[in-house]
């Protein structure tokens, strides 16, 4: 049985069966995962249950190194690494966690998580900073919280100080009942919209290419030089009746490839597939890697 969230994605939706390559084709230009996920083991397992009741099945159950090694050996250059804290009081360990496991890749870039709102958020991302992490990661729909909600502030103050760039799942989708809020009561590109006109300084990417607002976003890059956006999951056809070409022609240089491995129903390399048919070749080079370079200083 499928559930709608507020008129939009129908969710839990079935795997994919497709076939999957041995590596990526070496014809491509050098390709970073600007959206890959580790977490510690038994969150992992946990966030892997809840896909499989509310979102899709997981196809790659792979543990944090095993996700990195899985990556490098099938030829992806690089990784950005993102987790997200579930609740108040857990996201220095996790920090920890990032910080210790993307010291062990080279070819890793951990950002950091924060609870919106818990009491000193912006400390917690200065100490993630002196550890060595390289960006910040919140999720709307699984934190509850909306984008441009004051309680904000002191993270967005604390990512400009350090010029650090903010991942933030702040679309309406992929949006499912089986989250404590509703993505679309609290999401949208409107509030995008209020947070880069207010913090213009802040380095900001919205995965899924803004799903299920593309026009909106489309219109936000060209608005707002501070806009990023990543591919994740939207480009391989998974989901139903979605067409973002136009948002993959308007502006490469501000969109990343991203995967969401190993969190994926699907074959590893099926959008890069994708992305290989969709984007004319100079294109390509931006999407694939070179925007994701100048937007982490990788």
């Amino acid at each position: 049985m499928t559930t709608p969230c507020a008129d939009g994605m129908r969710l839990p939706l079935p795997a994919a069966d497709d076939a999957e390559g041995d590596r990526v084709d070496p014809r491509l230009p050098l390709v970073v995962d600007a959206h890959v996920h580790l977490f510690p083991p038994k969150l992992f397992e946990a966030i892997w249950r809840w896909f499989d009741t509310h979102g899709w099945p997981i196809r790659y159950k792979l543990q944090a190194d095993q996700v990195v090694e899985f990556l490098r050996g099938r030829g992806v250059r690089h990784m950005v690494a993102l987790h997200y804290a579930h609740k108040t009081g857990m996201a220095e360990a996790m920090n920890d966690f990032m910080r210790e496991t993307a010291a062990r890749h080279p070819d890793v870039t951990g950002l950091a998580t924060v609870f919106p709102g818990e009491p000193g958020s912006g400390a917690i991302v200065d100490r993630a900073v002196e550890s060595g992490l390289r960006g910040v990661k919140l999720h709307c729909h699984v934190q509850c919280f909306a984008a441009d909600d004051a309680a904000l502030g002191e993270i967005y103050e604390a990512c400009v100080a350090a010029d650090l760039p903010l991942v933030m799942h702040a679309g309406r989708e992929p949006g499912s009942a089986g989250y404590k809020c509703n993505p679309h009561e609290i999401c949208g590109a409107a509030r995008v919209e209020r947070v880069l006109r207010d913090h213009p300084r802040l380095r900001l990417s919205v995965p899924h290419l803004g799903a299920d607002e593309f026009d909106a976003y489309e219109a936000l890059l060209e608005r707002h030089d501070n806009l990023w956006l990543d591919t994740t999951m939207i480009v391989g056809g998974y989901f139903p009746d979605i067409d973002p070409q136009r948002l993959l022609d308007a502006r490469p240089d501000r969109v990343m490839y991203g995967t969401d491995f190993p969190n994926v129903p699907f074959a590893w390399d099926r959008e890069v597939k994708a992305l290989e048919r969709m984007v004319r070749p100079d294109a390509l080079e931006k999407i694939l890697g070179g925007t994701a370079r100048a937007f982490f200083g990788l």
